[in-house]
């Protein structure tokens, strides 16, 4: 994994705990997952998670431990491979007005 040069942990963290987040990216294990191989996917682009904690990485960077329901799985993820996943309003008919 690499970090960018910014010491992100400088400011607080983007995201809070019980956020609804969704993955913009694949994301795959580096090796700290458990029972599965270093490379395997574990989550995919737009699955939709809540953060469950936040931790630090190397005193940079933010790790959010974000539960998936669909997988029923807990992973960690950085801040940059995230983004909030606002329920979106229904678009209203203009006869419904």
């Amino acid at each position: 994994m690499k970090l960018s040069e910014e010491i992100e942990i400088d400011s607080p963290p983007i995201f809070d705990l019980n956020n609804r987040v969704r993955v913009t990216k694949v994301i795959r294990n580096d090796g700290t997952f458990p029972g599965k191989d270093k490379g395997d996917k574990l989550a995919e682009p737009g699955a939709v998670g809540y953060v469950i904690g936040i931790g630090t990485y190397l005193q940079r960077a933010y790790i959010y431990s974000v539960h998936f329901l669909d997988s029923n799985c807990v992973v960690g993820c950085l801040s940059r491979e995230l983004e909030l996943a606002e329920d979106r309003p229904l678009p209203v008919d203009e006869d419904d007005w």
